[in-house]
C-alpha cells in the first residue's frame, strides 16, 4: 500500500492519502449555516517521531462547501525522501451528510506521484480518473464494479458526521478514486482531549476496515489492516457545530503507533 491509499487512509507509511484523510476529516468544523472561513493544523508520527505536517481550510457558502488541504513530510522522511500532497473537494450540505460532487487528490513521494479525480451525483460515482493508471493489473486484483460506486462517500468530507447520527456504531462506505471499503465504527467510551482550539470530552470508535474492491486479494498489508482490532479515531464536538470531527487516531502497526492529532481546532 506505499503508493495506494486504498484503504482509505490507514497505510503504514507516510504517504499523502492516509494522513489526509484522517486530517482532513478533522478541521471542517465551521458553521455551515453561513458563509465561513476555517483553518485547522495536525500532526503526524510514527512511534513519537514526526512524519508529517498537514493544514486544512473549507469554506462554506449557503449550503455549498469547498475543503482543501496540504501536506508535507517532516523529520528523517523529510531527508530520505520527501512526500507532498494536496487535495480538494466540494459538493452540497443537505439533511444527513455532505454530498461531494468533486474530490481529488495528488501526491508525490520521491520520484513517484499520483493523481486522482471522482465525480459524484447523488452520492453515485459518475466519473473516476488516475494517472498513472495500474497497468497491467495483477492477477489477484479485486476489481471495483458499477456497484461499488453506488452510494458511496468520498474520503474527505464522507468522514465527517452529522450530531444527530450515531457517531459509533456507524459504517461509512468509502470511495477514494481507486479502492472500494467500509469503515465500520464501534463504541469505546469516552475520553478527554485538549488541543488549541478545543478542550473537553471526545467520543472514542474502534476502527475496523473492510476491503471491498479495488485490492490486491491476500496482499500482507491489506490483510494486516483487515485483522487489525486497535484502531481508534477520536471524535469531538466543535462548540456551536452541530457535527463531530475527529481529533485523534491512531494505527498499531509493527514499527511501532502512527498518530494523526489535531494541534489547532476550530481556532
Amino acid at each position: 500500500m506505499q503508493d495506494r491509499m486504498g484503504l482509505s487512509g490507514m497505510k503504514l507509511c507516510i504517504g499523502f492519502r492516509a494522513p489526509a484523510l484522517l486530517a482532513a476529516m478533522m478541521f471542517s468544523t465551521a458553521p455551515l449555516a453561513a458563509e465561513v472561513s476555517h483553518q485547522t493544523d495536525y500532526s503526524i508520527a510514527l512511534a513519537g517521531l514526526p512524519l508529517a505536517r498537514a493544514s486544512f481550510h473549507t469554506e462554506v457558502e449557503r449550503n455549498r462547501y469547498t475543503i482543501s488541504g496540504t501536506l508535507n513530510s517532516a523529520g528523517l522522511v523529510d531527508i530520505i525522501s520527501r512526500t507532498t500532497g494536496q487535495t480538494r473537494v466540494s459538493g452540497v450540505i443537505d439533511r444527513d451528510h455532505l454530498r461531494a460532487s468533486e474530490y481529488s487528490m495528488s501526491y508525490r513521494s520521491g520520484r513517484k506521484g499520483r493523481a486522482i479525480n471522482v465525480s459524484f451525483r447523488n452520492g453515485n460515482v459518475v466519473r473516476a480518473s488516475m494517472v498513472p493508471k495500474r497497468d497491467p493489473l495483477p492477477k489477484n486484483w479485486v476489481p471495483v464494479t458499477s456497484r461499488d460506486m453506488r452510494n458511496v462517500l468520498d474520503p474527505l468530507s464522507g468522514l465527517l458526521i452529522p450530531a444527530r447520527a450515531r457517531v459509533c456504531p456507524n459504517t461509512l462506505p468509502i470511495f477514494d478514486g481507486e479502492s472500494r471499503l467500509d469503515i465500520r465504527l464501534s463504541p469505546k467510551g469516552t475520553r478527554n482531549f485538549k488541543t488549541r482550539g478545543f478542550e473537553g470530552e471526545v467520543i472514542v470508535c474502534g476502527i475496523r476496515f473492510v476491503p471491498k474492491a479495488g485490492y490486491r486479494k491476500g496482499r500482507e498489508d491489506v490483510e494486516y489492516l483487515r485483522r487489525l482490532g486497535t484502531m481508534e479515531i477520536w471524535y469531538a464536538k466543535a462548540n456551536g457545530v452541530d457535527v463531530y470531527a475527529p481529533v485523534y487516531a491512531r494505527i498499531p502497526t509493527k514499527i511501532g503507533a502512527v498518530t494523526v492529532s489535531a494541534t489547532r481546532f476550530g481556532d
